[in-house]
């Protein structure tokens, strides 16, 4: 109920979470408590807290965390947890957690305005680690090494965004949706989550492909408000057999569909 309309937003009770191993997460924890906002400081890494609902009230979860990759660069990124395939950085194979899409597009959509004039892309990141839980939650973080993890200027911007999101009513007249496809920062659904009317939840990439029966119904389900379509990264669902079998699934679900192009179209 809560997720169908925004005047419910302020009937939400965000929970927001930081690990203390965590040199980011301590950094944007220290600004969001310069901004009156007290998060819950974790003895575990934040992707290992399993079932850390069930030991907090909370209507959403916020992980803010770093974000760490090979390939260094100035990122700020944000994206639901769970695991299409294998748990190999917690939470559990085959099961990802509840997320909310409107709430994940309206901090996307604040992030993406505060890191203007930064050094800071902002990006969406598919589904991809742990923790499992069952309430709804997503992960706000700094990329991508500890020279920007110890950047207090990111740790600001990401602070403002949460505390902004946090503080302010989700839009309406968007449309729920499950993104397929593409590669691990999303290009092509970061165009629609930025300014389309479409509010990306799961969000499944071309490497954990072949789709099957599961991982759709996984998306589906744990998507908040239910998905009313999935959108199509086209070029990166594989080869023409692939996709062909997503259509045919989609189809069997009762899930409408579109291509990344076509959404960003209308």
């Amino acid at each position: 109920m809560i997720f169908k309309h925004h005047l419910f937003k302020k009937l939400m009770k965000f929970k927001i979470l930081a690990s203390k191993k965590d040199p980011a997460a301590r950094n944007i924890a220290a600004e969001l408590e310069k901004l009156g906002v007290k998060p819950v400081y974790l003895e575990t890494d934040s992707i290992y807290s399993e079932n850390i609902d069930k030991q907090l009230f909370g209507d959403i979860f916020i992980f803010i965390s770093k974000h760490k990759a090979e390939q260094k660069s100035k990122t700020l990124t944000i994206h639901a947890p769970g695991n299409w395939r294998n748990a190999d950085f917690g939470g559990q194979p085959g099961r990802v957690c509840l997320t909310a899409s409107f709430f994940l597009k309206h901090l996307f959509m604040i992030l993406d305005e505060k890191a203007k004039g930064s050094e800071y892309k902002v990006s969406m990141e598919v589904t991809h680690h742990g923790p499992y839980m069952e309430k709804p939650c997503c992960f706000i973080e700094i990329g991508s090494g500890e020279e920007e993890w110890q950047d207090k200027n990111a740790a600001k911007i990401v602070a403002e965004a949460v505390k902004q999101a946090i503080s302010t009513d989700i839009g309406i007249g968007w449309v729920s949706a499950i993104g397929i496809g593409g590669p691990h920062y999303c290009p092509n659904f970061n165009k629609i989550q930025a300014s389309e009317k479409y509010a990306l939840g799961h969000i499944i990439p071309e490497y954990a492909l072949p789709l099957d029966e599961k991982m759709l119904k996984q998306a589906m389900e744990n998507t908040l408000p239910q998905p009313e379509l999935a959108i199509l990264d086209w070029k990166g669902l594989g080869k023409a057999e692939q996709r062909q079998e997503i259509l045919q699934l989609l189809e069997q679900a009762g899930l409408k569909y579109i291509r990344t192009d076509k959404a960003r179209e209308q």
